[in-house]
């Protein structure tokens, strides 16, 4: 079983693990796990009892600048990882046609479990972000003696309409004319050759959310563990109902609205994104 350790600055080490299919090389400042050819980006902060940040259908580990050292400082210890095809994490092949595929949001739980498995990792708490959320609910849905608890932020519980026709509203705008900060985000977050394509084709549809009707709660019925749900009153996405659909769904469901906040929960309101975790794993007794 892999050892988490400190490494000190000034002196980088690199720890090479073969496992099957799964090649890790770590170290301080970089890790990487290669999972059946394709390098996973992920890290590992801190020491403790570990948590799995999953970051949304836009975005890399970078969104979890603001939320994850304060984790480190409440002692635990914080995994984070760019899904395939996201931030430093390669896309294999054809990821474009891939990423708009029936088994899209399957094989992202796998990819999980697989990261999960080589890590060697036996529990953990998983917090999922908008669609990263889905991530985490399915996970937990299906691997309940791993998973201690499941914190969600900004996720959808089910459409009225296809993804595909509720997209055109949220996103009227394709890249050349989207907000330059937010463009510049983007590229920072994924480079230059891969955020105009990515961006363009999950405003249409894909992802986890698919490009039909979606609807998590049949997945909802199945987590047992504690959950915590987090949601804004705000988000140009998804309504405030969704949230309490989210939450009544859920075994041991816990909700918490934001108000005045908009979708990104984790950078509009960070501390009260960990305050309202921390205080959440603190009254279970995690």
């Amino acid at each position: 079983m892999p050892t988490y350790l400190r490494v000190e600055k000034d002196h980088v080490k690199f720890f090479v693990i073969w496992v099957g299919a799964v090649v890790v090389k770590r170290g301080e400042h970089m890790s990487v796990a290669t999972i059946n050819g394709v390098n996973i980006y992920f890290e590992i902060h801190g020491n403790g009892f570990p948590i799995i940040l999953i970051h949304h259908g836009f975005g890399c580990v970078k969104i979890w600048q603001d939320i994850y050292p304060a984790l480190v400082e409440h002692g635990y210890s914080v995994i984070m990882y760019d899904r395939i095809g996201y931030g430093k994490s390669e896309a294999g092949r054809n990821f474009l046609e891939f990423l708009v595929s029936d088994n899209f949001r399957s094989e992202s739980v796998r990819d999980l479990q697989l990261l999960v498995n080589y890590l060697g990792i036996d529990s953990f708490h998983l917090i999922g972000q908008c669609d990263g959320g889905v991530i985490a609910v399915d996970y937990a849905a299906k691997f309940h003696d791993h998973v201690k608890s499941v914190t969600t932020s900004s996720t959808l519980c089910f459409s009225s309409t296809p993804m595909i026709e509720g997209n055109k509203a949220r996103f009227p705008h394709v890249f050349k004319d989207l907000d330059q900060k937010f463009k510049e985000k983007l590229i920072s977050w994924h480079g230059e050759m891969r955020a105009e394509p990515y961006y363009n084709q999950l405003r249409r549809y894909g992802g986890v959310y698919g490009r039909n009707y979606f609807d998590l709660r049949p997945e909802l019925s199945k987590v047992i563990c504690p959950a915590l749900v987090l949601y804004p009153d705000r988000s140009f996405f998804f309504e405030v109902e969704q949230g309490v659909a989210f939450y009544r769904c859920l075994a041991q469901g816990e909700l918490v609205v934001f108000p005045k906040c908009g979708h990104n929960t984790y950078e509009l309101l960070p501390h009260q994104y960990i305050y309202q975790t921390i205080a959440f794993f603190e009254r279970h007794g995690f």
